[in-house]
């Protein structure tokens, strides 16, 4: 046994032991491959006007339309790309394009019903975080991905990743398009555009504008072997239950609802919302 090997089982042992003496339950430490977060950064974005972008066949109501409320928004694709800083070492630029699907109530003159439209706005994002050189190509059978590696120096680029939150859809307003150029849009790609069935056409003379609050997460992480204690095989304990199809079971397993027959009073809904935010 040659001397590194000899000095990664004292190492596991010396783990091992340390983990045994604070807690009796701890099996064993075993290395496994796992994802590190180097560097992470959380922020709360308040994306304000944001152009909504709308298929042909909308037009003819955003140029007729007198108001419009926003309904929600949902994040479609996040396209995420990474470059290495110049003349530091170890950071790395995240660019963040941001694709939401916006829901709007548009309203007509001559209608007091609103008409549900979809439209696209999208927002960008960058962020320098740390996220440690690497040197070592990682090569998985049955995997055909190769590693993202920076062209200029040959570097093993780490993964950004970004978590985000539900947007919640704050306001929206139509008005006159600006003049040419005013908006900031590189087109919207044709993997989304498939999504809504048509290419998506910047020539309205309206423009509806959304102003969209998102949580986000966004790290840089690799993949190193990592020791770590464990306790035992998870084996679920709990059996599988076979389930039926039957109306009359479903309808069964239903409790019945004694908050619709007797709604509570104002003392205990203020009550219950004083539990909430204490739990918070």
């Amino acid at each position: 046994m040659d001397n590194n090997s000899t000095e990664a089982a004292v190492a596991t042992q010396n783990v091992q032991n340390n983990f045994n003496k604070t807690t009796g339950n701890i099996k064993e430490a075993v290395c496994i491959d796992g994802a590190r977060v180097y560097d992470s950064c959380s922020s709360k974005e308040y994306l304000e006007d944001m152009r909504v972008f709308f298929t042909p066949d909308k037009h003819e109501l955003i140029e007729h339309a007198c108001n419009v409320r926003i309904r929600g928004a949902e994040v479609i694709k996040v396209f995420l790309h990474l470059e290495p800083v110049p003349f530091n070492q170890g950071f790395y630029a995240v660019d963040m394009n941001f694709f939401f699907d916006v829901c709007l109530d548009v309203f007509l003159p001559e209608s007091a019903c609103p008409n549900v439209l979809h439209g696209v706005c999208l927002a960008n994002k960058r962020v320098i975080l740390f996220g440690s050189d690497g040197n070592v190509k990682t090569f998985v059978s049955g995997c055909s991905a190769d590693p993202d590696v920076e062209i200029s120096t040959g570097k093993v680029l780490p993964k950004a990743v970004c978590r985000v939150s539900e947007p919640i859809g704050l306001s929206a307003k139509i008005c006159d398009r600006p003049p040419q150029g005013c908006d900031v849009c590189s087109g919207i790609p044709d993997s989304i555009s498939e999504l809504y069935g048509a290419e998506f056409d910047y020539g309205c003379s309206h423009a509806i504008y959304a102003t969209i609050g998102v949580f986000t997460i966004v790290q840089l992480v690799r993949n190193v072997p990592l020791l770590v204690p464990t306790y035992e095989f998870c084996i679920p304990k709990q059996e599988c239950q076979p389930t039926s199809d039957s109306p009359r079971e479903m309808f069964r397993r239903i409790e019945f609802p004694a908050e619709d027959f007797f709604p509570p009073k104002v003392s205990e809904i203020s009550t219950e919302k004083k539990g909430h935010n204490e739990k918070k």
